[in-house]
């Protein structure tokens, strides 16, 4: 038997014998195919190429995959949608990636219980679709619609609306999941509290596809809004803007959203629309998401969000007249990333810190970007701290991006830290973030999580590499 390492190589021999387990049709060796699924929307991201790619269609056949890779000691890599921006799915060692995309049935919607039961590879635009013809939803939007369920509890996916609604983990009652021997568990159900045993369904979520492949998940859903309209504050300085905010959440309506955007990314995303946005020339911005059931609820909310800028140095503020208009708007935001992806070389950060520093945080990865000569792009979710940035290599060759980056990465990181933050508030930290994990967890707190790794994975074949290494 080849080994590379410590694990097995993927010969013919095995995969004549994967496709007697899943099905030949659900097997691929296409070197395209090998390709694609060999990385992950990371920028920059490392292309590790997969031997074999596995879809399996049930959890049957799924728990009987990972017994035989447990067995023959073949590196397993879970993939969703491959969305993800952590190289999460990238298969560092090879072997076996397993995608979930044909697991992607709607097994129940129960309007009864506010639950739907979905398979990992179900997107979030068709579970949406589905729950909105019960007068339901699913209130989670990390900004791609395509991504699916399974990746988004992988990483525990938060967004725009997480001010009012959180993240995946609080939506989470339920899973089904495979762990790496073959052995099938479920954890929670239908129901809002439990005081049963260790919560394995949190442990599970955000745990990157390290500790068991999740085939099931039971969301929690809640009714769907009758009315959504959006806020648009141009303010002089991102200090007006951010100290807005607090008074902002104390009022008696919480906002579905709020998010902050400094002037270099607004310019940004007009060049790749082709179009203006509204106050351009303003420092900064504050983009306010408003749900209710009457109109009259978010107007009278937003004429004391408005009068609260106004002491906080906003010029005005501006609500959408159509639906057009205020899709327009959204589509501006939700594209900020791919507007970077094609503005110049860039790498992406996602800092938590609380949401009162914001503004200092920001301040200080702007003197850390003048400190290394690499400009930083920032935006974010100013109502829960999450703060998106993008280095970009403009006006220096390869070589000296090369050099400067890691160590600019290593400055923000650290500040982000010293405020009471985290390196990764919902991209997780997968391939592309382990070498920084240090800076925030000390060695007992690693340790101790690679004691949980395995535990649930003695001989760690499932998704290695990525958070820590064993």
């Amino acid at each position: 038997m080849a080994v590379k390492g410590k694990y097995t190589s993927v010969t013919r021999k095995i995969i004549i014998e994967l496709g007697a387990i899943v099905g030949g049709a659900n097997i691929s060796t296409q070197k395209g195919e090998l390709e694609d699924y060999s990385h992950d929307e990371t920028p920059h991201s490392q292309h590790n190429l997969p031997q074999v790619i596995v879809k399996p269609v049930d959890t049957a056949s799924l728990a009987h995959l990972m017994a035989y890779a447990n067995e023959k000691r073949i590196p397993v890599t879970p993939r969703g949608a491959g969305t993800g921006l952590s190289g999460g799915c990238s298969p560092l060692y090879g072997g076996i990636v397993l995608s979930l995309e044909r697991m992607n049935r709607i097994l129940e919607i129960d309007d009864s219980n506010f639950v739907a039961v979905v398979e990992p590879g179900v997107t979030l635009a068709d579970l949406r679709t589905a729950v909105e013809r019960y007068g339901l939803t699913y209130p989670l939007y990390p900004g791609e619609m395509t991504a699916t369920i399974g990746g988004n509890v992988a990483t525990n996916a938060g967004g725009m609306n997480a001010v009012k609604y959180g993240v995946t983990r609080h939506h989470i009652l339920g899973l089904e999941a495979v762990l790496p021997n073959g052995e099938i568990i479920q954890t929670g159900g239908k129901f809002v509290k439990c005081s049963t045993g260790y919560d394995l369904t949190q442990l599970i979520i955000g745990s990157e596809g390290t500790l068991a492949v999740v085939t099931r998940v039971i969301l929690k859903l809640t009714t769907r809004p009758a009315h959504r309209e959006v806020l648009f504050v141009p303010f002089r300085d991102l200090q007006d803007a951010i100290d807005a905010v607090p008074e902002i959440l104390r009022l008696k309506m919480t906002p579905t959203g709020i998010e902050f955007m400094e002037k270099s990314i607004i310019k940004i995303v007009e060049q790749y629309l082709g179009r203006e946005l509204p106050y351009h020339d303003y420092e900064a911005f504050l983009l306010l998401i408003a749900e209710a059931e009457a109109e009259n609820e978010i107007h009278d909310y937003f004429t004391q969000v408005d009068a609260i800028c106004r002491r906080h140095g906003a010029a005005e503020a501006m609500s959408p007249g159509s639906e057009r208009a205020r899709r327009r708007l959204l589509e501006a935001r939700e594209k900020f990333y791919h507007a970077m992806k094609q503005f110049a070389p860039m790498e992406l950060i996602d800092v938590v810190v609380p949401r009162s520093e914001i503004a200092h945080f920001v301040r200080r990865v702007k003197e850390i970007s003048a400190e290394h000569k690499v400009p930083v792009v920032a935006y974010g979710h100013a109502g829960d701290g999450n703060v998106h940035l993008h280095p970009v290599r403009v006006d220096m060759s390869q070589a000296e991006w090369d050099s400067r980056l890691p160590h600019l990465m290593c400055d923000i990181y650290r500040a982000g830290v010293s405020l009471h933050g985290a390196i990764s508030g919902e991209h997780g930290i997968g391939l592309d973030k382990k070498g920084y994990l240090p800076l925030q967890m000390n060695e007992a707190q690693i340790s101790l999580m690679q004691a949980l790794k395995q535990a649930f994975d003695p001989n760690n074949i499932l998704n290695p590499g990525k958070i820590f290494d064993l």
